[in-house]
Parts: C-alpha cells; structure tokens; sequence
C-alpha cells in the first residue's frame, strides 16, 4: 500500500509501518500545500494519508476525493504515543475506503 505521512506525522513513523511503500509529505514535493490541494495531489500517487489532524474533516469536502484518510487520535504526536496505536492503524489502513476518514483512537 502507499502510504503519505502528513507533514503533522513523525517520519519515526514509517519504521512501524514495514511492508508499506511510505513517504512524507516533504519527501513528495509537497511541503507547505493546503490540505484541500494536498488530498488531490496525494490521490493521484498514495493509496492513503495518515494524519494526526483531527480538524481536517471538518475542513475539507471529501466527496469525489479518491484517498482513503486515517486520523490517529493521540494525546501527541509524539512517537511514544503513536507507536501504541500501529497495530490498529495497519488496520484502519487495510480498512479504508478512498474519500472516507477513518479514526484510530488511543
């Protein structure tokens, strides 16, 4: 699966994520991009976006958008407190359907 770290996600994180073809937002070219410019360019190339935004629902329309997005609920976005969540993270990813948020919670 390809997977966009969002620019809020540690790069500690990809360690976690074996098997998975993983960058970063930065890694991509696409540093500093809006979130709503950022979804369409990510669909074109990612299967998923992982974020920890919890606002981004709220800031974005997700009708017609071709990437599945998991949202990690964390008390940080430290990876001490994400790496807890990896297992049901590869799940939600493995889970998600393009234009649907799905939320991992701590």
């Amino acid at each position: 699966m390809r997977v966009l770290l969002d620019e809020c996600v540690p790069r500690a994180l990809r360690k976690e994520l074996s098997g998975h073809e993983v960058k970063t937002v930065a890694e991509a070219g696409w540093a500093g991009v809006k979130n709503g410019a950022l979804l369409q360019l990510a669909a074109k190339e990612f299967d998923v976006l992982l974020t920890v935004d919890r606002g981004l629902e709220h800031q974005q329309n997700f009708t017609g958008v071709s990437i599945a997005v998991v949202v990690i609920h964390a008390p940080s976005n430290d990876i001490v407190f994400l790496r807890p969540l990896v297992s049901a993270v590869l799940d939600a990813m493995l889970n998600a359907k393009p234009g649907a948020l799905t939320h991992v919670h701590y």
